[in-house]
């Protein structure tokens, strides 16, 4: 049986947040607006579909990167898209809100929720700087979305502002070795086995054919940026496929013969200092 989730809980944890946005959140605010229509299928399989990770449909049975129990938590979907992420936690027994930066990609997720007959709080805002009231939430979660589209730097403070003492983070993006090795131009074909631009230094990305703004970390600088915003790193998880593996066909950006020798994706996965009340 499917719960609504219980919105006079969130009505009730709603701050006011500036409408300055920064110059990134603009951008991709524009560009996932552009870029929604490409996603409404997608969104809709995902929907009916078992938890399943990132480009590769890696099954959450064979990872294991949502914590065993998530009934009557309460969670978020940081940059949560047409929210297919959050409609599998509400299937387990969570409380999801989700928030994102694109109107379209919200009004997908609103018709996926009336298809699918499942209700819960979606927000249009900027993950960097949330709506929500400290100590908000039991879990946090970003499959993309706010991982790869928001400045770490930003929103990992924010997760956790709003993570209850205890609770847990699971970011799902890009690998290391995957940025380091894509070339700049799409027609050029997918990752390969050169290195085309630093490690260190790694941040901030505007490809030459998009305007939209990605940011990746080094490694190092992902442990270092968590542990100093007061979270303990529990497991990463670097994905490997099979070299028979078949990728989301709007994403051409790595073999699986590539991704079965060296992560295309990994997921950090961390939990906020301190005991859960």
């Amino acid at each position: 049986m499917l719960r609504q989730a219980a919105e006079p809980l969130h009505l009730a944890t709603i701050r006011t947040v500036s409408e300055e946005l920064p110059e990134h959140v603009r951008a991709n605010r524009e560009a996932w607006d552009r870029f929604a229509h490409e996603y409404v299928e997608r969104g809709r399989r995902n929907w009916a579909e078992e938890p399943h990770w990132g480009i590769w449909h890696v099954a959450e049975d064979e990872l294991r990167l949502l914590p065993d129990d998530l009934r009557d938590k309460d969670v978020v979907e940081l940059g949560c898209g047409t929210a297919y992420v959050s409609a599998w936690l509400a299937r387990r027994g969570a409380r999801p809100v989700g928030i994102d930066n694109s109107t379209v990609q919200l009004d997908t997720a609103r018709t996926l929720q009336r298809e699918f007959g499942l209700d819960f709080p979606l927000h249009l805002g900027n993950a960097e700087a949330t709506p929500f009231e400290d100590a908000s939430f039991d879990y946090a979660i970003s499959e993309y979305g706010a991982a790869l589209w928001a400045d770490p730097y930003a929103w990992i403070p924010e997760a956790a502002r709003i993570l209850r003492p205890g609770g847990e983070l699971m970011l799902y993006t890009n690998g290391a070795l995957l940025h380091l090795t894509i070339p700049e131009l799409e027609a050029d074909g997918p990752a390969g086995t050169q290195l085309l631009r630093p490690y260190f230094g790694m941040y901030r990305t505007i490809w030459p054919d998009d305007t939209s703004v990605e940011f990746h970390l080094p490694h190092g600088e992902w442990v270092r940026l968590l542990r100093a915003n007061g979270f303990d790193i529990e497991r990463l998880v670097e994905v490997q496929v099979p070299v028979d593996a078949v990728s989301d066909e709007q994403w051409q950006f790595a073999t699986a013969e590539w991704a079965s020798k060296w992560p295309s994706e990994e997921a950090w996965i961390a939990r906020k200092r301190g005991k859960s009340t």
